[in-house]
């Protein structure tokens, strides 16, 4: 059974491998491609909906325990580390 996480945008549960996990990294939040990344992680699809509505909800600093975590440049690295991924 594969593991269920719940994105932090639309907060739908989906499969793991069809979610991108990003942690608090030097005062920003950074993509994890591989999912190995030490601390508190948090989940969401690749899409760019569920990332304008997490940065809108604020859900990154709740989710992570973090404050003024920069979400800047979050999309496109989300939108790399996905083609990354396909090819």
């Amino acid at each position: 059974m594969e593991p269920v996480r719940t994105c932090l945008g639309c907060r739908q549960r989906a499969p793991r491998p069809s979610l991108v996990r990003v942690v608090a990294r030097d005062g920003r939040v950074a993509v994890d491609a591989a999912a190995r990344l030490p601390g508190r992680g948090a989940w969401l699809h690749p899409d760019p909906g569920c990332v304008e509505q997490a940065i809108r909800r604020r859900a990154f600093g709740r989710a992570l325990r973090a404050t003024d975590l920069g979400t800047a440049n979050l999309l496109a690295d989300i939108i790399a580390t996905q083609t990354s991924r396909k090819g």
